[in-house]
């Protein structure tokens, strides 16, 4: 049953993370946060600690997890000649190695559960090209490389899937949709329309940490309202 899950929710005071940490909550499962800024979740009665993905320090787990979640991302769009091995370096800190720290300190909580579930996050562009995108597609494309390793060495004790989303309607991508105009064009680039949902996140998160998804393990699920598989003409 969900109440006995214990889950490590890194990131999570904005947009997605935020969004599962509400759904996750209300569902009853324990959750013990470590992110940037644990003040914005003191409201929650939540556990919390502070967690920056620039520079990941230590952190204190429970002696068992049953999931992990690492949300912190970056979205920096620039055209390849104008980014820097500085612009590289900040995304791989922020996507991968961030995570690589974060799991190394509670691979020992992970495999005491004996079935824990892993969630990281990728994004649309690494199957789909995309102008601009060289450096977080990059960053991306390890989370994912990582994703299918440690589904093979951690098997079957711990699962791991990785998330690959399109454009969402959070506060990270704000400077991306922030006008009707924009929204709109941003929509139709989708062959369903639309651009998705921090909500509709969330509970394929929850579905991926459940025991409905125990068969699932070593997989990108992308989420992108069919702009990787699917051309309209």
């Amino acid at each position: 049953m969900p109440m006995s899950k214990h889950i490590a929710i890194i990131g999570g005071t904005s947009g997605i993370g935020r969004a599962t940490i509400d759904q996750l909550k209300s569902k009853g499962y324990i959750l013990h946060v470590a992110c940037r800024s644990p003040e914005k979740l003191a409201d929650l009665g939540i556990s919390s600690q502070a967690f920056d993905a620039t520079a990941p320090g230590s952190l204190v787990w429970p002696e068992k997890l049953d999931g992990l979640v690492y949300f912190p991302g970056t979205i920096q769009l620039k055209p390849f000649h104008r980014l820097t091995a500085e612009d590289f370096q900040k995304d791989f800190q922020v996507n991968l190695l961030g995570a690589v720290a974060a799991l190394q300190s509670a691979l020992p909580a992970l495999k005491a559960s004996g079935n824990a579930s892993v969630v990281l996050f990728s994004t649309v562009a690494v199957a789909q090209g995309m102008p601009m995108h060289a450096s977080i597609a990059s960053a991306k494309g390890a989370v994912e490389g990582l994703t299918r390793s440690l589904a093979a060495e951690w098997a079957p004790v711990i699962r791991v899937n990785a998330i690959a989303p399109s454009l969402t309607d959070t506060p990270l991508a704000a400077g991306l949709l922030n006008s009707d105009l924009k929204k709109e064009a941003s929509a139709k680039r989708h062959p369903l329309q639309r651009i998705g949902s921090s909500d509709e996140f969330s509970e394929i998160v929850e579905f991926l940490l459940s025991d409905a998804a125990r068969f699932i393990s070593g997989q990108i699920i992308h989420v992108d309202g069919g702009l990787s598989s699917v051309k309209l003409f």
